[in-house]
């Protein structure tokens, strides 16, 4: 089982211990998100002495406070390591308003042009940005050679065919679980079994209610998209697996 999107670097995870407890709960594979460089820092050096560990580098859209072209640099650098299976999380947030959109904007396309000319794949975390996404994405279409994923996805079924003519990956965590996840529940279904990814955003969004999230929880989220996509466990276990080795070549 494989957690495309979690977050280890200052969440307050007491290792060896989650380690050993995501072992045993099956999940062979984890890729760290970095939402700042430092924190990519720290997931490269976990990734050192775990095995089955990734990184990604880059910036999320609400940390860029001294973004610039040395971030970019450092990004181009560190995603050399062979442990750094992609760019992110990079993209828009537009959540609580106030915010600094064109500077989003600029960082974004800096850092989707670095991936373009690493020939990285992307995880973009997109939260009420779906135009401007969509149209950033448009106008880098063709030239993402690594392809995207669309961590977290939430903007809806109806959505779902735009980002999918651009070539989009689509993960999935906990919120399908709730009971009122209607429109998490009819993204899954709208998605082709070719674009599904399982994913925690460890520590947050577990499928438990109040509870502190885990990769260790990847086997109840396979489970559930199984049974909205109307197939077995072990099938959705070897369409996800196909799916992460197609996007992610550096996974191993």
């Amino acid at each position: 089982m494989i957690d495309v999107h979690a977050h280890f670097a200052d969440e307050g995870y007491e290792f060896p211990a989650e380690w050993e407890k995501i072992g045993a709960a099956g999940v062979q594979k984890v890729i760290l998100a970095a939402d700042t460089l430092a924190h990519a820092k720290m997931h490269a050096e976990f990734c050192k002495t775990h095995d089955g560990c990734y990184f990604t580098v880059g910036v999320h859209p609400s940390e860029l406070e001294n973004f610039g072209r040395e971030t970019v640099e450092t990004l181009e650098e560190w995603a050399a390591d062979e442990k750094c299976v992609a760019v992110g999380e990079i993209g828009l947030d537009y959540h609580y308003g106030g915010e600094d959109r064109a500077a989003q904007r600029a960082a974004f396309e800096a850092q989707l042009n670095a991936a373009e000319e690493l020939s990285l794949p992307v995880q973009i975390h997109s939260r009420d940005a779906c135009a401007d996404t969509l149209a950033i994405l448009r106008e880098h279409f063709g030239r993402m050679k690594g392809g995207f994923l669309m961590h977290c996805y939430s903007y809806g079924a109806e959505n779902l065919p735009e980002f999918l003519e651009l070539g989009a990956y689509f993960s999935f965590g906990g919120v399908v679980c709730f009971k009122n996840a209607r429109r998490a529940v009819e993204s899954v279904r709208a998605c082709p079994m070719d674009r599904i990814l399982s994913e925690t955003d460890s520590p947050y969004l577990s499928p438990f209610r109040g509870e502190k999230n885990s990769p260790a929880n990847i086997p109840v989220i396979v489970e559930k998209l199984a049974e909205l996509k109307g197939v077995s466990f072990c099938g959705m276990l070897e369409a996800i697996r196909a799916n992460a080795a197609a996007l992610f070549p550096k996974l191993r």
